[in-house]
């Protein structure tokens, strides 16, 4: 397999001066369920502070007042959940209708494994148009399948640390630690997907092209930080980049806080929403650059 190794990092979103928020993208992050508002927020954040012109978080109705009170710049839609903690037809209907409105989406921050969220991340998979970037209970969901991948409708970003990785190859973690790039960039290969295997030099690969990651600590491992990194990447998607470098970027820049985070407060005191307030310094540095 020939595969190009990448090094450089692409450019940057433009930022045109006769702009307006309709230019840097309307993206929407399915996320967050009780008990797990934090996740919907720190992806919401992350997507603000990343450049998107209009940020959606499609979450359950239960946690709609916590999550709108962490952060006044992204809207929301509300899911209603039946008394049998099932997504209604009503609500998955106006999400769905929604859904072409999108410029990028992304689906699993928090989401939990309740059977309508499996579900609607198969129904996504395979008939959403856009870029959709699939990540934590949305990887665990397409895991749940005896079955390969389906046939996606539009390119897809999937972004597994490896027990997930474990889970949709069936591979013991071990193994995967000692094959990283092999294993990841067959992966990709074979169902037509970016995949970005986190970690320590996380690896991104779209099956022909392969760039490690430089930047960042072990302070980020800490939960919430994947969430992060889905609202970044999924503002780059918005804003018109190709999945394989908006996935690189994305990976770069918020390992960039990351270490700037460090070099402020430990990576031991680290937490995840340090990383939204040094993401500012770390595109200032990308920009300088």
């Amino acid at each position: 397999m020939n595969i190009q190794r990448i090094s450089d990092l692409p450019a940057l979103p433009q930022r045109p001066d006769n702009s307006h928020k309709g230019t840097f993208g309307k993206v929407l992050v399915i996320a967050g369920s009780s008990g797990m508002s934090g996740a919907a927020c720190l992806a919401g954040i992350g997507a603000l502070r990343s450049g998107a012109g209009l940020v959606f978080l499609a979450i359950p109705e239960t946690i709609q007042s916590i999550v709108s009170t962490v952060n006044p710049c992204y809207l929301t839609i509300p899911l209603t959940l039946n008394q049998n903690s099932q997504l209604t037809a009503e609500s998955e209907t106006q999400l769905i209708n929604q859904i072409p409105g999108f410029n990028a989406i992304a689906i699993g921050p928090g989401c939990g494994q309740q059977e309508w969220f499996r579900k609607l991340t198969f129904k996504l998979f395979e008939e959403v148009q856009q870029t959709l970037i699939v990540d934590a209970d949305a990887l665990n969901a397409l895991a749940s399948s005896d079955k390969r991948l389906p046939n996606a409708a539009g390119p897809r970003i999937l972004t597994p640390h490896p027990g997930e990785f474990s889970r949709l190859i069936n591979k013991p973690i071990s193994e995967i630690e000692q094959n990283r790039e092999a294993l990841a960039t067959t992966f990709a290969k074979e169902h037509g997907v970016t995949l970005v295997l986190k970690g320590a030099h996380t690896v991104i690969t779209d099956g022909t092209r392969l760039a490690i990651n430089p930047t960042g600590n072990s302070g980020m491992a800490t939960g919430g930080s994947g969430d992060v990194l889905t609202g970044i990447m999924t503002a780059l998607v918005g804003q018109g980049m190709d999945t394989f470098e908006a996935a690189q970027l994305a990976a770069y820049v918020h390992g960039l806080a990351g270490d700037l985070a460090a070099q402020e407060v430990s990576e031991i005191a680290m937490i995840a929403s340090d990383l939204p307030e040094f993401l500012p310094e770390a595109w200032l540095q990308l920009f300088e650059e």
